[in-house]
């Protein structure tokens, strides 16, 4: 299957010749009583007929008693599942397939506008294993003239880039495993960059082995064989921008390996290569923005499974730094994966700013925080507090955990191997982001994300499946930082 991303705008229209109808958005029902675009007919009209105060929401008739225009009544928050992106999704829900054109009767700041728009074209995601046929269900349209009335045009371009590519990271986390090989995602990737300038080298077969030997380990024992993808791009080919490297777990397909999942634990294991799929979004809607950002991503890629050449409980297999590495619970393979991955993002002459992985890595980080909020762990208090703000700005929130040196006593053996699970039964996403922190020096600055980029229930903008949990989080964290520099 050759999959290509869709460069169409989702929910925005530019057609002049379809008249649009119009939508009002107001913070207070008082603004109603003041504004000339509603006549008092349609006003009397609102009130008597719609409890705007409690639905938030209502028509109103042209003279000719047809559809005039509808009023949406906007909450400002940041609270998550109540904030003004999920507004915009559950109200585009209730519209007739229409194009609308959008006023603010009240004053909303560039945020909160943009918030809107956003939650909007999330509202147009549906994934479909025939990719033609994908998102063709529209059921309404904004128009883009007004848009761009309401918010800079080069804001409503960065709005479409965070939607494409959180668009992407959702359908590479919808594929099915039998599709999304680690050659095939391979392909996707070169397909879905290649109108960019992007610089793609990638390890297999003999040359994985002999540079990966953790990532040849993992995935040896799939007919589907592992590869490690190395991708650089930069605004500028003179190095006068920000150095920053972003890491995806790729685990194509989890089985558990030999400490194999039960049936129920498998089930959601395609999305294995959540953390792949995130960085990737973020990637692409970076590059697509022109950041000012010299950016490298490097996807470490696996299949999980059962075979002779599987790993086993207590195997030892020297690392990319040649640290000895005995094999724990083989469920835990992702972290083998990220530590040669990160071992090797270290090793260029131009040091990074800053490094930061994402991994579907544990299920005690969901045991801890549920399934909604992705675990952040960091070696630097600055990088950290940038994460966390940027989550909360943009309502895409993140929680700090500790990385908790005393519990680095768990990786150890008398082997003088480092266990790459431990043997505390308790802690177990501190203990895999100790593990991690092995194989980072401590002169750079680190991020390690747990999540579980899945919704396990479904919301307007925000189906069941996959998730890009993060993303604009740090796409906007990203943007900002280089800008300060």
């Amino acid at each position: 299957m050759d999959y290509k991303i869709d460069n169409k705008l989702i929910g925005f229209c530019e057609n002049k010749k379809i008249n649009s109808i119009p939508l009002y958005l107001i913070k207070d029902i008082n603004s109603l009583k003041l504004t000339s675009l509603i006549s008092e007919k349609q006003k009397i009209f609102l009130k008597s007929t719609f409890n705007l105060e409690l639905e938030n929401f209502g028509f109103f008739p042209d003279e000719d008693n047809h559809l005039g225009g509808a009023v949406a009544i906007l909450t400002e928050t940041i609270e998550p599942r109540k904030s003004i992106i999920d507004q915009a999704a559950k109200l585009s829900e209730k519209l007739p397939k229409k194009k609308w054109a959008l006023e603010c009767l009240d004053e909303l700041n560039n945020q909160e506008t943009y918030n809107f728009i956003l939650g909007w074209g999330l509202s147009f995601y549906k994934f479909n294993i025939k990719p033609n046929n994908k998102r063709s269900n529209i059921n309404q349209t904004l128009c883009i003239k007004n848009i761009k009335d309401l918010i800079k045009e080069n804001e409503f371009q960065k709005c479409c880039a965070e939607l494409k590519g959180i668009f992407l990271a959702r359908d590479l986390i919808n594929l099915p495993p039998n599709i999304l090989t680690p050659y095939n995602y391979e392909k996707i990737v070169k397909n879905c960059f290649k109108d960019f300038s992007t610089k793609i080298d990638t390890y297999k077969d003999k040359k994985l082995e002999k540079n990966f030997p953790l990532i040849n380990f993992v995935g040896r024992s799939s007919e589907n064989k592992p590869l490690l993808l190395d991708i650089k791009w930069s605004k500028s080919k003179k190095n006068i921008f920000p150095n920053i490297t972003l890491i995806g777990k790729g685990v194509t397909f989890d089985s558990g390996g030999l400490d194999v999942k039960p049936s129920s634990g498998m089930m959601l294991m395609k999305k294995d290569m959540g953390g792949s799929a995130v960085v990737l979004g973020i990637a692409y809607a970076l590059i697509s923005m022109n950041c000012p950002v010299n950016l490298r991503v490097i996807l470490p890629m696996a299949e999980n499974s059962i075979s002779d050449k599987s790993m086993r409980p207590l195997d030892v297999i020297y690392a990319r730094n040649n640290t000895p590495v005995e094999i724990g619970n083989t469920d835990a393979e992702g972290r083998l994966l990220l530590a040669d991955a990160l071992t090797f993002s270290q090793e260029n002459n131009v040091k990074s700013d800053f490094v930061i992985d994402f991994a579907t890595l544990t299920g005690a980080a969901r045991v801890a925080l549920g399934t909604e909020l992705p675990a952040l762990f960091t070696n630097d208090n600055d990088l950290g507090e940038r994460i966390i703000n940027e989550g909360k700005e943009q309502i895409d929130p993140m929680w700090e955990l500790p990385l908790f040196s005393p519990y680095e006593r768990y990786l150890e053996n008398k082997y003088d191997a480092l266990s790459s699970t431990g043997s505390a039964g308790t802690g177990g996403a501190i203990t895999a982001a100790l593990f991690l922190k092995k194989f980072v020096d401590t002169d750079t600055k680190w991020a390690h994300v747990d999540l579980m980029a899945w919704n396990t229930s479904g919301r307007p903008g925000f189906p069941v499946g996959g998730e890009a949990m993060g993303l604009r989080n740090i796409v906007n964290m990203i943007i900002k930082y280089c800008n300060q520099k």
